[in-house]
């Protein structure tokens, strides 16, 4: 009987194949940790990075780009080319458009009040033209007297044909814009000068016919 006690606790003592092995305590001490920061210990105005946030910079595709050679300079009849070509377009444009002293609906009315009509003031160059060579001493006494009576007859043909245009504006501003705040004697100025210009050298180019109601 002893025998079979003291054998029992022999076999007590021998560890069990079957149980669970305890984890090994290195494991956990070599796992790392990872501390995220926190956004109240940022310093104040920090941006987070495109890494942070997920998001990825596209690259820029570099098949199929050729590198800028060298500009080959201008040559000299090219860069007098270029700048009448230049100047033909800022005069077209001025001519179609105008400048900034055009600018402005109340001008607008003004160019076609002038335009709509036959001005004595186109025929006032070319009268002053004849009778600066009437005018000249080597010619008949007669030549010189109806020289000065066109004159005569020409000026005072431009100070109706101007007072008359002046009405017109005057009465069509009042009734379209009666709220303006253009000045009504720059405007008379500018119909006259206009007035004074032939047709064709007119700038803006005019917009109405001879004879179109304004």
């Amino acid at each position: 009987m002893c025998t079979g006690r003291s054998r029992l606790a022999t076999l007590h003592l021998v560890p069990s194949l079957f149980r669970r092995k305890s984890a090994d305590p290195d494991s956990s001490a070599t796992t790392p940790v990872v501390t995220e920061e926190s956004p109240a210990t940022r310093p104040r105005g920090y941006t987070p990075s495109k890494k942070e946030l997920g998001v990825q910079t596209p690259k820029r595709p570099g098949a199929g780009r050729r590198p800028a050679g060298p500009v080959k300079p201008l040559t000299k009849e090219e860069a007098r080319e270029q700048r009448r070509r230049a100047r033909a377009e800022a005069a077209a444009e001025f001519r179609r458009e105008g400048g900034p002293r055009d600018r402005g609906p109340e001008r607008l009315l003004a160019r076609n009040v002038v335009d709509s009509r036959r001005t004595v003031g186109t025929w006032f160059f070319g009268g002053a033209l004849i009778v600066l060579i009437g005018s000249n001493q080597a010619m008949p006494p007669v030549v010189r007297l109806v020289s000065n009576l066109i004159w005569g007859a020409l000026a005072l043909g431009v100070v109706i044909d101007s007072i008359l245009i002046s009405l017109k504006i005057k009465k069509l501003v009042r009734e379209r814009f009666p709220n303006s705040g253009q000045r009504m004697g720059s405007l008379y100025l500018y119909a006259i000068m206009r007035s004074i210009t032939f047709r064709r050298m007119r700038a803006p180019a005019p917009r109405v016919n001879i004879g179109d109601k304004i």
